[in-house]
């Protein structure tokens, strides 16, 4: 049996936990990570019902994209369904976790689920997340520069988008000079040593940045690793918000919505109209992704779709391009199979289960 330990460290390798949004709450929130996993139950939601199917099928893990708990909880008196559900799953011994932001975040997520139902090529992030890359840079004798950087590619430094193991070195000369207690690599004690030295540099994303230093430490011979960590201004080019990307041919608009409707499964859009145009280029953001409209119209979208839009707020498409507001359930909707798929591409003999309850609060009559 595999403990909920490994299946979580591999989902938060695939959606660090990092990349969640500020007010998000994804992790493990009922349970405790060293339980054996019997079978898992993937749902959009975590809900009474949802539990009670975990039940039913033998699942003492329910992976929801949505977190049940998002602020603190003072009491548990089953008051509401979120105080419902947490006892319930308590009661019965299920565990429960969410992976959510942090997998719309990713370019391999939510959206790009969208996009792969829609048939979208050449997608890029729609509005890249600053502050999530650093550069190290340290110092090492030049015999020992392999196995540093090896130690460095190891931990997860040196990506570049399709590219890994990437790196830049520079030959210098190094001076130090040890005191009484010291045990230096070289060098004699209280004598300076001139060393010609290698300059190692490797980016790195920020959240692995312990894991990376650990590792330079490990690997380094000298008793004090010099190194320097910057934060950069570079954008990730794969941690952020919605993508973009061209449809398989351009449409008129009642092609489109005719195609959009077919292929996410649709019962209704909310859209605006867009005149003498053909659609071709289109965002795609799962869940409420208003904040987005305006990058969606900076980078050339010819429809934008999402869902949560405001009355007010469908004005401001000013004929740019097309919102085709979907529902949020809606364009979520197939995340429980991304999970699944996910899950099952590592780990393809592990029990997992799609819940067949429907969570949509929302009715259409």
């Amino acid at each position: 049996m595999m403990k909920i330990k490994e299946l979580t460290n591999y989902l938060e390798q695939m959606a660090p936990l990092a990349y969640q949004e500020s007010y998000d709450n994804a992790g493990l929130l009922v349970g405790s990570d060293q339980t054996e996993i019997t079978k898992a139950l993937v749902a959009l939601d975590c809900t009474e019902e949802v539990i009670e199917e975990a039940i039913q099928n033998n699942c003492n893990l329910v992976i929801a994209h949505h977190p049940i708990i998002f602020g603190g909880i003072k009491k548990l008196n089953g008051n509401n369904y979120v105080e419902r559900t947490i006892i319930l799953a308590i009661k019965n011994n299920i565990s429960i976790y969410a992976i959510h932001t942090n997998l719309d975040n990713v370019i391999h997520g939510v959206n790009a689920k969208i996009a792969e139902k829609l048939g979208l090529n050449q997608t890029k992030i729609l509005d890249k997340k600053p502050g999530s890359i650093q550069k190290l840079v340290t110092y090492a004798p030049q015999q020992h520069a392999e196995q540093i950087k090896n130690a460095l590619f190891e931990a997860g430094a040196g990506n570049i988008g399709n590219y890994s193991d990437c790196s830049f070195s520079l030959i210098g000369e190094g001076s130090f000079k040890a005191n009484n207690l010291a045990k230096p690599f070289l060098g004699e004690i209280g004598q300076r040593h001139l060393e010609t030295e290698t300059r190692i540099e490797v980016i790195l994303p920020a959240h692995l940045s312990s894991k990376i230093i650990h590792a330079l430490q490990l690997a380094h011979p000298y008793e004090e690793v010099a190194y320097d960590l910057f934060y950069l201004l570079n954008e990730n080019q794969e941690i952020g918000s919605g993508l973009i990307g061209n449809l398989p041919k351009p449409m008129d608009q009642s092609t489109f919505l005719a195609y959009l409707k077919e292929k996410m499964e649709l019962r209704v859009i909310r859209y605006t109209n867009i005149k003498e145009k053909n659609i071709s280029k289109i965002a795609v953001c799962g869940g409420a992704g208003s904040f987005l409209l305006k990058k969606a119209i900076q980078q050339g979208a010819d429809a934008f779709v999402s869902a949560d839009f405001k009355y007010h707020e469908f004005f401001d498409a000013e004929n740019h391009l097309m919102i085709a507001d979907i529902g949020h359930y809606e364009s979520e909707n197939f995340t429980k199979s991304l999970i699944s798929e996910m899950i099952t591409k590592k780990f393809p003999t592990f029990a997992i289960l799609l819940s067949k309850i429907d969570t949509n609060p929302v009715n259409y009559y």
